[in-house]
């Protein structure tokens, strides 16, 4: 659709999303929201699609944040709805079969930093800045922002964020561990698809292994995060990919991975 808040675009086995709203710099509208939710849905469900990269459109901004102009009339039952829109569409990002990249190109702000954060990576421009502003406009994070920004950069860094409101620069993001790398900003695009061709090239069976791992190791005590992780393990010892992995090594040779 060319009314469509996105753009598109399917090359070998990356996705890659951008939200296309550069006027608004990329604001998170509820249209933005349900499209992306749809555009996710279709990349996990994409056989040949092994990575995701999500990214804003413009030089200046990743996401700045939620459409003021739309939230300003909301009621409190609307403002509630609002919230969990956006939570159930970055919750499922997080829970998503596939890694997903955030290409941060400029401005991660409010709900756009949160959405960089349910991403499995952040891979940051030099220029970036990262914030979570809703203090100054009377407002929390409605997107999971504290939630995660506390088990991303610990309880002082998520305190310092929201309740002071200021952005800060991606180098200080890198140290928080907020971000996971940080590049020039010409060199931004090469090395977020040199990381998604990376991950397209392994065993998207491992990849979803360790992902799944991930998710129910953050969320549970370690005996059942190491017996899950067990679990996990030896049903890889089910998968060609595997016997792929274990020979292609033993023969020295690159694995090829067939997702089997």
């Amino acid at each position: 659709m060319t009314d469509s808040p996105l753009l598109i675009s399917k090359k070998d086995a990356i996705c890659v999303i951008t939200v296309n709203r550069p006027e608004k710099l990329n604001a998170l509208n509820a249209a933005t929201l349900d499209a992306l939710d749809a555009a996710f849905v279709d990349a996990e469900q994409d056989a040949h699609i092994r990575v995701i990269i999500l990214t804003g459109a413009g030089p200046k901004a990743f996401v700045a944040g939620a459409d003021i102009s739309e939230m300003n009339t909301l009621s409190a039952a609307e403002g509630r709805d609002f919230s969990l829109r956006g939570t159930r569409m970055m919750r499922s990002v997080e829970r998503l079969s596939k890694p997903v990249i955030a290409m941060v190109n400029g401005f991660a702000l409010g709900g756009g930093l949160e959405l960089a954060m349910c991403c499995h990576m952040r891979i940051a421009s030099e220029n970036a800045k990262v914030g979570q502003p809703e203090i100054n406009l009377g407002l929390i994070p409605g997107f999971g922002g504290t939630q995660r920004l506390l088990r991303l950069a610990g309880r002082a860094a998520a305190l310092e964020l929201c309740l002071t409101g200021a952005p800060i620069t991606a180098d200080r993001a890198l140290q928080l561990g907020i971000v996971n790398r940080v590049v020039a900003a010409e060199a931004l695009e090469a090395a977020t698809f040199e990381l998604a061709t990376q991950f397209a090239h392994a065993s998207p069976l491992a990849l979803r292994g360790m992902l799944d791992c991930l998710n129910v190791g953050g969320e549970c005590g370690i005996e059942e995060g190491l017996e899950y992780e067990s679990a996990q393990f030896g049903l890889m010892f089910s998968t060609e990919d595997m016997r792929e992995g274990t020979t292609a090594f033993l023969e020295k040779r690159p694995a090829v991975f067939k997702g089997r």
